[in-house]
């Protein structure tokens, strides 16, 4: 067979010619002058010869005398043409007749050429060379072909041709075989444009129609997707590409273009559409397509005078749910309360491309829907309201949708939402100010209670500036040397003698004192209550240094700090550093943690009472009896003291159950070993109650307010050891009266 690579890269090469001729003269003569020529020749005597040479050696071209007895050239060329693989070899017919019937016989059977004997041999050569040339390029076109249709075949793409008609029909159309794959064809299939354009839908056909005779009549190029149902039913969606053909005149006479089955990759572009606009877990729009939407919805009421409603909706208490229940759980309340809420309003889930207003005056209403911001934040969208009362309405019904018992982890959940709105453009003009203020609206109702709703106003504006405000000074109010500690002496009322002191946070801001109660909420909420309490553990350990040197204190100074610090595994390491920097013992700091934390994270934080219990640290539960102590858990709690809370202080020899409480606390703190100290004494009434109930240590304004640690020492001299407090003569007289009493007795 002939061989491209070698006769187009190899000058030397000779190609191989099988020459058949009944005449030995005629056959020796061609021979001798075809090899001088530069070909190597392979003879055959007769046409049954040429054949059987054909199947032991391959050759680059035949040349067979026409007239040969049994098999003549004819026939030998029929014969090799059906042999496999002999179809291209290319075929020179020698005769001697010149005369068009045996030219056209020879074509016939199958010949390339021909050629009439005469001695002109370089004439032959040239016209076998010329020969082998055309069958090499035929050869190259055939595999280019090949190349391409194989192409196509990977690409799902196949050509067609159109060419337009005098008369009114549609014209000649011919696809390829590549192009009948497309449409489920077999290669030899038939397609005309009436039944391609019965394969698109109905409701698309007409508008294919419509654009077709539009394109035809401008002779504009052509650049579509057409949805089709193939042959098998299944639907594609092929794209069309075709370019216009004119003839001299310049008048278009056909399109030729291509088909292209793109259906996996607008399955794929619309995957990864979805997955750039859409929530993953709850398939609600996400903050890029609610942006989005929010937008659009701003302009079209800006044209046409409407309200929008942003609503911003948080879950009520959802990290309890999710770490109590698991975050799988977590994650099922939050794809139910995502369809809940969805069907509070006219959802669409439609990802609209394009201008609003190709689709209509109205058409700004299906952006209406419910998206999803992050965790267990949701938004509304509202994209025409008449007024706030609309908003409130949807709100109301997303409040209401939330309430229904949800199952989730084997167990009935309750879930409740709160609820922010904000008006464009009552409430903002762009988006991000309608976002901030419905969010300024949501947590209003956080700190009103939740489960409920609330519409923006400035005034909630102003609270969140101030709140912003306060958390940035609280970040720099450490670095800046703004903390102080004041100190409240804790009072043995019997010995009249300080027995400890509670250190109380204050804020130096701007040259006023902050109250606790105005900014510790804040760092609890923040995060910042961690730095805020090691700094106290630092101060109260200096502090106790302090007074030790200048007039010898050597009692305990109680700090407060969050349960979460007890949870710390580096808290009792924290202590040691303070206090061996200072030079102060362990029992120097002695450590106050509320009923109410203990009690709520009582498992994480018992190892780190008794770590701090084994260096000498105490610990008091500092209002006890508002946090419902468990009876079996103080029996085996490292702890070395309680204060009774000052609620029930208060109210002291005033009505018989407070009495009756403090009673009881003080019974249970003896049967356990413990100290016992009453907060907030305020008056000697209460002071005489306690100290006959058996309570000698007490804490309060009646003795101290909290005071500067500067003024610590005066206070010991100007009212303990002269002894001129009132509350002093008042304690001694009760001990004498209970001494008088007990003598009594006694008889």
């Amino acid at each position: 067979m002939l061989s491209i690579d070698t006769l187009g890269a190899d000058p030397s090469y000779r190609p191989k010619l099988l020459l058949a001729d009944d005449d030995e003269v005629s056959l020796m003569l061609i021979a001798v002058a075809l090899r001088e020529r530069g070909f190597d020749v392979v003879e055959a005597g007769s046409g049954e010869r040429a054949l059987q040479l054909l199947t032991e050696r391959p050759v680059d071209a035949v040349v067979l005398d026409a007239m040969m007895p049994g098999r003549d050239g004819f026939e030998t060329c029929r014969a090799l043409r059906a042999m496999p693989g002999h179809e291209r070899v290319p075929v020179l017919m020698l005769t001697g007749l010149d005369d068009n019937a045996s030219i056209s016989r020879a074509f016939d059977a199958g010949a390339d050429d021909f050629f009439v004997k005469s001695h002109q041999w370089s004439l032959l050569a040239g016209r076998l060379h010329y020969l082998l040339r055309a069958a090499q390029t035929r050869q190259e076109l055939e595999r280019s072909k090949s190349k391409l249709a194989r192409a196509q075949d990977l690409a799902r793409m196949g050509s067609f041709d159109w060419r337009r008609s005098s008369t009114r029909n549609a014209g000649h159309f011919v696809l390829s075989p590549e192009g009948l794959r497309v449409f489920g064809l077999p290669p030899h299939g038939e397609m005309s444009l009436h039944r391609l354009l019965r394969m698109v839908p109905e409701d698309e056909r007409h508008g294919l129609i419509e654009m077709l005779d539009e394109v035809v009549r401008t002779s504009s190029v052509v650049a579509r997707d057409v949805s089709v149902t193939v042959v098998d039913g299944r639907q594609r969606i092929v794209h069309v590409e075709a370019e216009p053909e004119f003839n001299d005149s310049g008048y278009c006479v056909g399109y030729t273009g291509i088909v292209q089955d793109v259906t996996d990759r607008r399955v794929a572009e619309d995957r990864i559409r979805h997955l750039a606009n859409f929530d993953a877990l709850t398939g609600l729009p996400n903050r890029r397509q609610l942006m989005w939407r929010a937008e659009r919805s701003l302009d079209a009421a800006r044209r046409s005078g409407h309200q929008v409603a942003l609503l911003m909706i948080d879950i009520d208490r959802f990290k309890v749910i999710n770490d109590t229940l698991g975050h799988v759980a977590g994650d099922d309340l939050l794809i139910e309360v995502a369809r809940r809420l969805r069907a509070c309003v006219r959802h669409s889930d439609q990802v609209i491309e394009g201008t609003l207003e190709s689709q209509g005056s109205r058409s700004h209403r299906t952006l209406e829907a419910v998206g999803r911001l992050g965790g267990d934040e949701f938004v509304a969208l509202l994209p025409e309201v008449g007024g706030e009362a609309d908003a409130e309405r949807v709100a109301q019904r997303m409040l209401d949708a939330t309430r229904d018992p949800i199952f989730v982890g084997g167990q009935e959940c309750f879930v409740t939402a709160s609820v922010g709105i904000a008006l464009y453009p009552r409430d903002g003009a762009t988006v991000a100010d309608l976002m901030r203020n419905s969010d300024v609206a949501m947590y209003s109702v956080k700190s009103a209670g939740r489960n409920a709703r609330a519409l923006y106003t400035p005034h909630l504006a102003g609270r969140g500036r101030e709140k912003l405000e306060l958390e940035s000074a609280l970040h720099k109010a450490i670095e800046r040397d703004e903390l102080v500690l004041h100190y409240q002496p804790m009072i043995d009322v019997r010995a009249a003698r300080m027995v400890g002191v509670e250190a109380l946070m204050r804020w130096n801001r701007n040259g006023a004192l902050v109250a606790p109660v105005d900014f510790i909420p804040l760092a609890e909420e923040t995060g910042l209550i961690v730095p805020l309490s090691e700094w106290a553990l630092r101060e109260a350990a200096r502090q106790a240094k302090a007074w030790q040197v200048s007039f010898g204190f050597s009692d305990p100074v109680a700090v407060n700090l969050p349960n979460r610090l007890f949870e710390r595994s580096d808290l009792v390491e924290h202590i040691h550093q303070a206090a061996s920097h200072y030079g102060v013992p362990h029992r120097a700091i002695k450590l106050e943690i509320t009923e109410t934390g203990l009690m709520r994270d009582l498992q994480n934080v018992i190892p780190s009472l008794h770590r701090l219990n084994e260096i000498g640290v105490e610990i008091a539960i500092d209002d006890f009896g508002t946090g419902y102590s468990s009876l079996a858990y103080l029996t085996t709690l490292p702890i070395s003291e309680v204060k009774i809370d000052r609620s029930f202080v208060r109210d002291l020899g005033i009505t018989p159950q407070s009495s009756a409480v403090v009673t009881a606390i003080i019974a249970l703190a003896r049967s356990l070993g413990l100290r016992v100290v009453a907060e907030g004494v305020e008056n000697l009434r209460q002071m005489e109650v306690l100290h006959r109930l058996g309570c000698g240590v007490m804490q309060g304004y009646l003795f101290s307010r909290p005071i500067p640690p500067d003024d610590l020492e005066a206070w010991l001299k100007n009212t303990i050891l002269p002894r001129r407090a009132p509350w002093i003569g008042q304690a001694g007289a009760l001990d004498a009266a209970a001494e008088a009493r007990a003598n009594t007795l006694g008889r």
